[in-house]
C-alpha cells in the first residue's frame, strides 16, 4: 500500500513539474531596439502591432506596441490578464464600460498611462490622428468583444 501511495504521489509530482515547466514563457532576451527597428505587422482589427518582448499567447511577461490609424475605434472588449498601457504618441480617448460612450472617454496625450484590469471592459478611439501605444502584460492573453445590448 505504501508503495502504491508513493508511486501515485511521485507521478503526480512529476506531472506537475512537467506541466509547470512547459507553461512558462521563454526567458527575457537582451534587446536594444530603436523605433525604426520595430517590425510592424497588420492585425485582424485593422491596426498594426510590433512585438517587443515575450508572446501574449503564452504564459509570462510580454510587451508590444500597437499603432492605431486616425479615427480608429476599438469597441468594448476585455482581456483575461492585467495590462498597463502607455501612450507613446498621439492622443488616445479611453473609456471603461460595456457600451461605447463618447461621454465616458478621457483624452490621454502622449506620456499618459492607463490600466486594463483583468476582464474590465474598455474601449478606445484615435479621434485626432494616429496613435501608438505600448502594452505590457502577463499572459496568456486574448481579446473578447463585449456583445452589444440592444
Amino acid at each position: 500500500m505504501k508503495t502504491l501511495i508513493f508511486r501515485v504521489a511521485s507521478t503526480a509530482a512529476f506531472v506537475l513539474f512537467v506541466t509547470t515547466a512547459f507553461a512558462q514563457s521563454e526567458p527575457l532576451q537582451a534587446a536594444r531596439l530603436t523605433p525604426d527597428e520595430l517590425k510592424w505587422a497588420p492585425t485582424s482589427t485593422g491596426n498594426q502591432q510590433a512585438k517587443i518582448a515575450g508572446d501574449p499567447q503564452k504564459a509570462g511577461m510580454y510587451a508590444y506596441r500597437t499603432r492605431f490609424p486616425a479615427n480608429f475605434r476599438n469597441k468594448p472588449h476585455f482581456h483575461p490578464d492585467e495590462r498597463i498601457v502607455t501612450i507613446i504618441s498621439g492622443t488616445l480617448y479611453v473609456g471603461y464600460g460595456e457600451q461605447m460612450d463618447d461621454s465616458k472617454m478621457k483624452a490621454l496625450p502622449a506620456g499618459s498611462i492607463f490600466t486594463e484590469p483583468a476582464k474590465q471592459p474598455h474601449f478606445v478611439w484615435a479621434k485626432d490622428g494616429e496613435v501608438i501605444i505600448q502594452v505590457v502584460g502577463h499572459g496568456p492573453s486574448a481579446s473578447t468583444q463585449v456583445q452589444s445590448k440592444q
